[in-house]
């Protein structure tokens, strides 16, 4: 029996794994922050030893982009330290892990898709201390170990942009929404059934790294527009620069990501966002 131990499991990505965990052959340890504290190493051991894990999949994540600024210590501690031990630990048990980041690791000055190879430059403390976690699994290196950089998450659960404009839609008239800031969303059950679905393809001596979102391209603009648009909310939405919504932490201008890698190594389908964003919807009850 595969053990699968899942951190962060309270967070979109976590839900959404546990959500589609019964239809998948595995043994599952959902925890968080209080039933696992994974900035402690011993802590982590002792889970371990205790249940016979031999696979993690990492979605714990200091995601407050902006407070991050000002709280380093804490984004390290999680981001960081945590992932070290995580690593560290999966290395001396001979645990497969699948690690989440993002592509905040890229400053956003691209002109295509970013690839796995591209050069990082984070613009701020948040993609700074997830690419010091990156950096610290491809050191220590366990086997068949893989990061996963994703984009724009949404889900039906916790705290997204969707469920902003989707509130913010019901309460005005009209919204200023960033035009110059390109990507693709992520729809976090999407993700989810990806990782349970390549787990057990995963053969690798040096750990891997794979961009993964849904397809196509589009701006945080057109993203709220259609989300207007399948809700049937009547809300302006009104285009705006960057430089109109100054916040604390810079955000990347463009993070399209090459998903040929993931795709072509492991033989997935990914949907296309709006496809994706349909189903949310429809999920959450907001589909009209």
């Amino acid at each position: 029996m595969n053990n699968i131990l899942v951190t962060g499991s309270k967070g979109q990505l976590g839900s959404e794994l546990r959500i589609i965990s019964p239809s998948y052959k595995y043994n599952f340890f959902f925890t968080d922050k209080e039933s696992l504290d994974i900035s402690q190493s011993a802590l982590i051991k002792e889970f371990v030893e205790l249940n016979n894990i031999n696979t993690i999949v990492n979605c714990a994540a200091y995601t407050a982009v902006d407070k991050a600024e000002e709280d380093e210590v804490n984004a390290d501690k999680i981001n960081h330290i945590a992932v070290k031990n995580l690593v560290e630990i999966a290395k001396e048990k001979n645990i497969k892990l699948v690690h989440i980041s993002t592509d905040y690791v890229y400053d956003g000055k691209n002109y295509k898709p970013y690839t796995e190879d591209d050069i990082t430059n984070p613009n701020g403390v948040y993609g700074k201390t997830k690419l010091d976690g990156e950096r610290a699994m491809l050191d220590i290196n366990p086997l068949n170990s893989i990061i996963i950089r994703t984009s724009w998450v949404y889900s039906s659960f916790g705290a997204n942009f969707v469920k902003t404009m989707l509130r913010l839609g019901k309460e005005r008239d009209s919204l200023g929404v960033i035009f110059d800031q390109v990507g693709t969303p992520t729809y976090a059950k999407d993700l989810a059934k990806a990782i349970l679905d390549i787990i057990p393809r995963i053969d690798n001596t040096r750990v891997k790294i794979y961009n993964y979102s849904n397809e196509g391209v589009l701006s945080w603009y057109d993203f709220a527009k259609e989300i207007m648009r399948m809700a049937k909310i009547d809300c302006q939405i009104n285009p705006i620069e960057t430089k109109e919504y100054p916040t604390p932490a810079k955000r990347p201008h463009y993070s399209l990501l090459n998903k040929s890698k993931i795709k072509e190594e492991f033989s997935i389908l990914i949907p296309y966002w709006k496809d994706s964003l349909d189903r949310c919807l429809k999920i959450m009850g907001e589909r009209k």
